[in-house]
């Protein structure tokens, strides 16, 4: 049975004392269980990197029951994409290619180009920006498959240029889902690996007989992927560490409450970890989605996850106005932000921290999880203040270019030595004095 309805979700006060504690322990996710699993993606990466494709044929008989006893039937053969996605539901095969198509046409905006200018001096200045040469993508497959990641992650690289794109998706018992593999094949997949959990991010990060190693790691997954992504960051790079899936609904008295609750609902059916919140200053608002709370929930499909969800990281905040609302959810920085509020345009430049914001009451987070666009790879747990969502730029690096004319070098020769000497480090000193133009006949 599913959590009582009377206790589905709880309400917090931001006028009171203690609501700054109180907003932190709700914030709060992490559980004793983390240090159990750092200890086991431990092993499990030490277990990749001192016996490769052994580990990784044991690992994933291991959890994933499979039954296989070479490394090469790990690999699936691109052929099987083509047939994939030529036997997919054509309904479901026309959303697939509508999605691609706007998640494609949003990211061509966000391509970095070189530069480089020319001072008076002439001396030549800027940046080459090259596309990484190969890179990974974790796609989730245990408990649900997402051929939306597949779009997501694979996309934005796609049109950086890299090079080459290796995809990773546990198939637990063996079963592949095909429109995943469809989704692979829309976006240009290069290889695909049956394999998941931390064995596949190690697989990626060091290499395997059979898994080439890659260059940087992305993609969404469970408490073991995120814990082994975080491990072999520095050894490739990463997008981000990616917690529970979150939402937080800024609402005034226009609201509609249903929407807002079904809204509430999407999220919190992820699993029982994801956050769902509520900020109004409407009393009656907060009151009314609550009683919707009530009556929706018995109908959904996933109601026991959406109600242990609610009930332990749920919240209804109720604010003084609309601005404290807004203080609340910068507090908050929230993976997803909707403002279902009248004046969206004069909520927007208020927002200082947020994944994705999305303006006003059409704009359902869901939406944006499949296809308005803009990715749906976002910073959770509050790293919104800091990070952004996965784009192309992820998938770019940049080398600076310095190529300094006589003058120029003579200019900045001074600078530099007197700067050095500064430092201590005289060879540095040294040099940049062998570029001053007098200097140049001296030992």
């Amino acid at each position: 049975m599913f959590a009582s309805l009377s206790n589905c979700i709880q309400h917090l006060d931001a006028q009171h004392r203690d609501f700054a504690a109180q907003l932190g322990k709700l914030l709060d996710r992490d559980t004793p269980l983390d240090r159990e699993i750092e200890q086991t993606v431990k092993n499990i990466i030490g277990d990749i990197r001192r016996n490769g494709d052994q580990a990784l044929l044991k690992l994933s008989n291991q959890y994933d029951r499979l039954n296989v006893s070479n490394a090469k039937q790990l690999q699936l053969p691109i052929a099987k994409l083509d047939e994939a996605l030529n036997s997919l539901d054509p309904a479901l095969r026309g959303a697939l290619k509508k999605a691609h198509d706007r998640i494609h046409h949003f990211h061509e905006q966000d391509v970095n180009q070189s530069w480089s200018m020319t001072s008076d001096d002439g001396t030549r200045l800027g940046q080459i920006v090259q596309p990484m040469q190969r890179v990974g993508v974790y796609v989730p497959g245990g408990k649900a498959a997402y051929p939306s990641s597949v779009l997501m992650t694979v996309i934005p690289a796609k049109v950086a240029g890299v090079q080459e794109i290796v995809m990773v998706v546990p198939t637990p018992d063996g079963e592949v889902n095909p429109a995943v593999l469809a989704a692979a094949k829309l976006a240009g997949v290069d290889k695909v690996f049956c394999i998941g959990g931390a064995q596949a991010i190690a697989a990626l990060a060091y290499g395997t007989q059979s898994v080439p190693k890659v260059d940087k790691i992305v993609g969404p997954g469970n408490a073991y992927v995120a814990t082994a992504k975080k491990m072999v960051f520095g050894q490739v790079g990463i997008d981000m560490i990616a917690g529970p899936s979150e939402v937080a609904i800024i609402a005034d008295e226009q609201a509609k409450a249903n929407w807002i609750a079904m809204d509430l609902f999407a999220q919190a059916e992820h699993d029982e970890l994801a956050q769902s919140i509520l900020i109004t200053h409407s009393a009656a608002i907060a009151e009314a989605v609550e009683q919707s709370i009530k009556a929706l929930l018995p109908s959904m499909e996933r109601k026991e996850i959406i109600a242990r969800s609610l009930a332990q990281y749920g919240a209804i905040i109720q604010t003084e106005s609309l601005q404290h609302s807004i203080d609340v959810a910068n507090q908050i920085a929230p993976e997803h932000l909707e403002l279902m509020v009248q004046d969206v345009d004069a909520v927007i430049p208020h927002i200082l921290h947020a994944g994705a914001i999305f303006a006003g009451e059409h704009s359902a987070e869901s939406l944006g999880d499949y296809c308005a666009g803009p990715n749906h790879v976002l910073p959770t747990s509050g790293t919104a203040r800091f990070s952004s969502p996965l784009g192309v730029y992820d998938f770019q690096k940049r080398s600076s270019l310095i190529q300094a004319s006589p003058a120029g070098a003579n200019e900045m020769a001074h600078i530099a030595s007197t700067l050095a000497h500064c430092e201590g480090l005289t060879a540095h000193a040294r040099s940049a004095e062998f570029r001053i133009a007098d200097q140049k006949t001296k030992p």
